[in-house]
Formats: structure tokens, C-alpha cells, sequence
């Protein structure tokens, strides 16, 4: 692995902020830790920063031990959610100050910062000040001053929470065409489902201080293994197997079989479809407008439950339905209510 944390424990005082934390990144990988407030991802983006040390555990990079290595010496670049801009520097001097201070000659230096405010659209802002742009402008100069140096991992801690909606996402769109384009290895701290789903090769999910699934964006929202995890990544129908006999008994055969554990039926609100019946186990109360899709809401034996449709639907609020689910779009995540954070 490209950077490997392994164990990595954190304790301040009698609150364990890590927990035998380990996960990787491999060259030119892109890879979200996501979670809730206070869930461990900042803690551990620290520790790999080496703004923090560990109590316990190692952080190995390209095969090194750097657990203990200063913050200036790991050649990472780092970006966080307040810019961090030197405000009395012109743009150009902020993007150019790493490689001023490592004795870059004026004219490479300058050449590279031209090179970076053409990659990040902003040219013409060189002799600008901090003060003058906008937060979305000051955040993409805060990203070139990072990558400046050809840093060995891209550590983004929470970018883009500052920002509009608008400008969040056009500026998710220009850090993926990057990290893309120069193939950086790149960590980053979110808690923003959406933003892990569009940016990550990978994402690790994080709940009071330990890891409780890895995989791909894919597997995260269509394969949760519980139901934290399900819960977190987006809207999602957990029902309990005697109460999915009342809407859907079919889709019972695809129950675990694992004795001493509850689980619970997982389905996406997408992949529910429905058609009128008189006769149908659920009923409409609420058909909410979204714009590129129409969420019903469904009262049912089952419990409430939620569908999403594209596109225009004869169905009104009242009406009584029949649920259609395909049973390889049920997946089983462990009920785990008792080890999820408030």
C-alpha cells in the first residue's frame, strides 16, 4: 500500500477518539473518510498529518514508518476548511510560498504558479489579494498552494463545508478533474454523503472512533453491512423480518442465517416501485416534489415507509398501492441501534 495506517489508537484522557483504527490509499487513489461529528475522521487525518500523534499504532508510507516524523518532513499537502491564506501576500506569492521557502529560483517558482492559477481557472487573479476573492476562489487557491510542492498525499479536511451550494459543487467537480489529472494520492474528511459518493474510489466509514466499512461508493449505499452504515449513507426502508412478511414475504428467502444476531431488510427508496390497487398493502400520504424525481411517502404494515419515482406519476395522496421490490435489490445489514453515535 501507498500509505497504510495500522492500529492507529487516540485517547484524550478517558475519551477514545481512535480505536484500532487501520485503512489505506493507494497511488493515485482518491479515498473519503465520512461520518458523523465526532466519529474519529478528523483525529485521524491529524494523525496522518502529523499534527497529532498516535498512542498507539503506526502510519506507514511507501513502506516507511512515519508515525513519528514532523509534519514539515512527510511532504504532504494539506487543505482545510478555513483557507488559510496569508492575507498581506498576493495570490501568486500564497500559491508560490512552499516552493519559495524549499529555494526554488524566481522564475520556476513563477512559472509553476502560472502553470497552477491555469489549472484551477483563476489566471488572472495573481496580483490579487486573499481579501478580494470569494470563498470559492480563496478555497482553489488554497488547493494550488497545496499541490504546489508535488506533495506526496492531498489531505483534505472538510474543503468545501464553508461554501454554497452551488459553488460546493462546481468546486467537487474541479478538485475530481484534478486528482484525476495528476494521479495524487488524496485523503478527505467529510461528512457530506453526496460529496463521497461523487468523489471516492473509495470511502471509509467511521463511527465512534472505529472504522465499520470500507469499500466502494457502490458497495457503501447498495451493499451496507449495517445498519448505521445504511442509515448514514443516504434514505433507506430498514424493516424487520416478521414485518416485511406483511409487504413483502417474498423477499424473505434472501434472509441471513446467522443465529444471535438481528438484521433487517435494507431497501433503497429508488428501488421501490408501485402501481395502484385498492387492495394494496401501503397507502400514499404525501408526494413530495423534488425537481428530477417525486418522494412518496407510504404508510403501511410495515411501517412508513418511502419511495422515489422519476419523472410524473398518476398517484395522489389517499390512494392505496401494491410495492414491487426485486429481491436482488434487498440487501440484510445487522441491526447495530445499540453502537450508533448520538
Amino acid at each position: 500500500m501507498y500509505l497504510d495506517v495500522r492500529n492507529a489508537t487516540k485517547t484524550y484522557g478517558s475519551f477514545t477518539a481512535l480505536d484500532q483504527v487501520s485503512m489505506s490509499l493507494d497511488e493515485g487513489e482518491f479515498v473519503c473518510l465520512l461520518g458523523p461529528s465526532g466519529c474519529g475522521k478528523t483525529t485521524l487525518l491529524r494523525l496522518i498529518a502529523g499534527l497529532t500523534r498516535p498512542d498507539s499504532g503506526q502510519i506507514m508510507l511507501k513502506g516507511k514508518d512515519v508515525s513519528m516524523v514532523p509534519t514539515r518532513k512527510r511532504g504532504f499537502g494539506i487543505v482545510f476548511q478555513s483557507y488559510s491564506l496569508f492575507p498581506d501576500m498576493t495570490i501568486a506569492q500564497n500559491v508560490g510560498y512552499g516552493l519559495k521557502i524549499r529555494g526554488g529560483d524566481a522564475q520556476s517558482v513563477r512559472r509553476r504558479v502560472d502553470h497552477l492559477l491555469e489549472m484551477i481557472k483563476l489566471p488572472h487573479i495573481a496580483d490579487s489579494y486573499p481579501g478580494q476573492l470569494s470563498g470559492g476562489q480563496q478555497q482553489r487557491v488554497a488547493l494550488a498552494r497545496a499541490i504546489a510542492v508535488d506533495p506526496e498525499v492531498l489531505l483534505l479536511d472538510e474543503p468545501l463545508s464553508a461554501l454554497d451550494a452551488k459553488v460546493r459543487t462546481d468546486l467537487r467537480t474541479e478538485i475530481h478533474s484534478l486528482q484525476r489529472e495528476l494521479r495524487l494520492p488524496t485523503l478527505m474528511v467529510t461528512h457530506d454523503q453526496e460529496e463521497a459518493l461523487a468523489l471516492a474510489d473509495k470511502i471509509i466509514c467511521m463511527n465512534a472512533g472505529k472504522v465499520v466499512q470500507a469499500g466502494s461508493p457502490e458497495d457503501l449505499y447498495l451493499r451496507p453491512n449495517t445498519r448505521f452504515v445504511a442509515d448514514f449513507m443516504g434514505i433507506s426502508n430498514l424493516i424487520a423480518p416478521d414485518r416485511l412478511r406483511l409487504v413483502a414475504p417474498e423477499l424473505l428467502a434472501g434472509q441471513p442465517r446467522e443465529t444471535g444476531r438481528q438484521h433487517l431488510a435494507c431497501i433503497r427508496p429508488e428501488q421501490i416501485a408501485l402501481s395502484r390497487d385498492a387492495e394494496g398493502p401501503a397507502r400514499i400520504t404525501a408526494v413530495e416534489f423534488l425537481g428530477n424525481l417525486r418522494r412518496i411517502r407510504l404508510e403501511s404494515p410495515a411501517g412508513d415507509l418511502v419511495a422515489e419515482v422519476s419523472g410524473r406519476i398518476d398517484l395522489a395522496p389517499g390512494e392505496r398501492v401494491r410495492l414491487e421490490i426485486a429481491p436482488e435489490d434487498c440487501s440484510w445489514v445487522e441491526d447495530d441501534t445499540s453502537g450508533v453515535a448520538a
